[in-house]
C-alpha cells in the first residue's frame, strides 16, 4: 500500500477533540484522522451508489410525473422567497 501525505491544517478545538478520541481509543492522531477520512469516503461512496440504484432508469419525464401529483396551493408567506431587490430594513 502506498502513502501519501497531506499537511492538514485544523481549528484548534476540532484538533483538540480529535487528539482526545484518538487517546480514548488509543491510536496516534495520524491513524485516527485516516480511519475517519475512510470511514467519511466509504459513507459517501455507499450513498452514491444507493442513489445511482434507486434512480436506475429514470429521466426528466418522470419528474414531470412525480411534480403533476403536487396539490395546487398557494406558497405559504413563509415559504415564499424574498424580494432580493427590496432596500434592507
Amino acid at each position: 500500500m502506498s502513502k501519501g501525505t497531506y499537511p492538514l491544517k485544523l481549528p484548534a478545538s476540532i484538533k483538540a477533540a480529535a487528539m482526545r478520541l484518538a487517546r480514548q481509543d488509543g491510536v496516534s492522531l495520524n491513524q485516527w484522522i485516516s480511519a475517519a477520512v475512510a470511514e467519511k469516503v466509504g459513507s459517501v461512496e455507499t450513498a452514491v451508489a444507493f442513489f445511482a440504484r434507486r434512480a436506475q432508469g429514470a429521466g426528466p419525464a418522470d419528474l414531470a410525473g412525480w411534480l403533476a401529483k403536487v396539490p395546487d396551493h398557494p406558497v405559504e408567506p413563509e415559504d415564499g422567497i424574498a424580494d432580493l431587490t427590496a432596500p434592507l430594513p
